[in-house]
């Protein structure tokens, strides 16, 4: 019998067997980063774990049957403020920091779209831009309003809350409840103070585009109504998995399930939620005020992709995870310590069933890490940390790229090293710690093996 993934849902707080809806396919979604600035380790986890789940799926059901969509948001309040400041576009923006997301996410060892999707088939791992979905945006207001569950009112659209009994099932959070809850200053159009806006008129210089029907006007889309389109027109009215950071729950997937639902008439949007826990730093609240807010780019500037994946994904995915730099150092030395023991060697055909399975467990990475440190057959170890996006390198080519990157001069090395091997040779210890020593200032060190042979490593 075929191995069977285990996930907890959110939606009905239980863990429970996967089945996709189709037997054919599995299609998920995962919210991904709002592009107005440089990505944090924050928002590098959910990448990095639904990357991981992603991952798991193809090697379940094959790489063709699996479809992952993960969002850009590219225009929201943050981004329009941010390119009114620089004098620029919101395109021109987004397109740089995407990019530079782009770089920091492949560094992190993140499948990208060129690496899985294949020409003349259709996409496996799609990256759809709010800005691209308008008319599906637009779809969906105007069939939120004649359903009777959105009202135009002073140039918005909004949610009319109330017209859906069911709202709060993805939170647990009762609408009686949330309404004696809720601000007591609300905008005066709002019918409830719990209505949330599907569409906005758009203020002098910010991007507009054509209203739904109702509005003269120029406007811009209210955050929610972004996913609830660009999971519709790319996995379907209904799919399998949703996921994202746990504090997406409520309100914008409780939004995004309300509109989705509404629309179309479905009793869900997605069959499970997956959602991954906070991050600390050094046991507190990442910001900028506390002087602990990291980028992602700066964090890869002092340690390895691998070592901030594998960090990232040593803790449980719905457990909040603290980031310290011990963390880190015990990564490193978990990802030196394997490139040892692996080597040159390819990876097995088949992942250890030892490691597969506590990844089918709702993606038990520690316990999955716990095995793969038990493997002592390179090619199996190999084979299960390529599962988790690790060891993509034989040591000889990652020596190699360390070399390069560090404009070490390979000749001058090998030149050194025979001159040391000829003057121990010939019992010149003067000459052969010269030798060293010139060695170690350029940054490398050489061990004297068994066999008579000597290797050398970038320190």
């Amino acid at each position: 019998m075929a191995p069977m993934l285990r996930l907890y849902n959110t939606l009905t707080r239980e863990k429970a067997p996967f089945a996709p809806i189709t037997a054919d396919s599995v299609r998920m979604y995962a919210c991904g980063p709002t592009v107005y600035d440089a990505a944090h380790i924050g928002n590098a986890r959910p990448i990095i774990v639904f990357d991981l789940l992603f991952r798991v799926l193809r090697h379940l059901y094959g790489p063709a049957r699996v479809v992952y969509a993960r969002n850009v948001t590219d225009v929201d309040d943050k981004i329009n403020a941010r390119a009114m400041e620089r004098g620029i576009t919101i395109r021109e923006l987004t397109d740089g920091t995407l990019a530079q997301f782009h770089a920091d996410i492949r560094d992190l060892g993140v499948l990208m779209p060129e690496d899985v999707n294949v020409a003349g088939e259709r996409a496996r791992l799609i990256e759809p831009r709010a800005t691209d979905h308008i008319a599906e945006m637009i779809a969906i207001i105007e069939g939120l309003v004649a359903a009777g569950h959105a009202y135009v009112a002073e140039g918005h659209v909004l949610f009319d809350v109330p017209s859906m009994p069911e709202y709060g099932g993805l939170s647990k959070r009762p609408l009686d409840e949330m309404e004696a809850g809720a601000r007591v200053e609300v905008a005066p159009y709002k019918r409830s103070p719990l209505d949330f806006v599907l569409w906005k008129p758009s203020k002098v210089g910010e991007p507009a585009w054509p209203s739904p029907s109702g509005i003269a006007a120029p406007g811009r889309p209210g955050w929610h109504i972004e996913c609830s389109a660009m999971s519709w027109k790319h996995l379907g009215q209904t799919f399998d998995i949703h996921a994202g950071g746990i504090d997406l729950i409520f309100p914008h997937h409780e939004n995004e399930v309300a509109q989705s639902r509404c629309c179309f008439g479905t009793p869900v949007m997605a069959n499970v939620w997956l959602h991954n826990g906070f991050l600390q730093v050094e046991g507190e609240k990442m910001s900028k005020s506390a002087g602990n807010f990291i980028t992602i780019r700066e964090v890869l500037r002092d340690w390895p992709g691998e070592v901030v994946r594998l960090n990232m994904l040593k803790t449980h995915y719905r457990q909040p995870i603290d980031w310290t730099l011990r963390g880190l150092e015990e990564a490193s030395r978990t990802v030196e310590r394997w490139y040892g023991l692996v080597d040159d060697a390819e990876p097995a055909e088949a992942v250890p069933a030892t490691v597969l399975e506590p990844l089918l467990d709702d993606l038990n990475t520690a316990a999955a890490f716990a095995e793969l440190h038990r493997l002592e057959d390179p090619a199996a170890l190999k084979a299960g940390a390529n599962l988790f996006g690790l060891l993509g390198q034989t040591r000889s080519a990652r020596e190699q790229a360390s070399v390069r990157s560090a404009g070490i001069d390979v000749a001058r090395v090998e030149a050194l090293i025979e001159a040391r091997r000829a003057a121990r040779a010939a019992k010149d210890w003067p000459a052969s710690d010269r030798a060293r020593d010139e060695l170690l200032s350029l940054g490398v060190a050489v061990k004297d093996n068994k066999d008579g042979t000597t290797t050398w490593t970038v320190k």
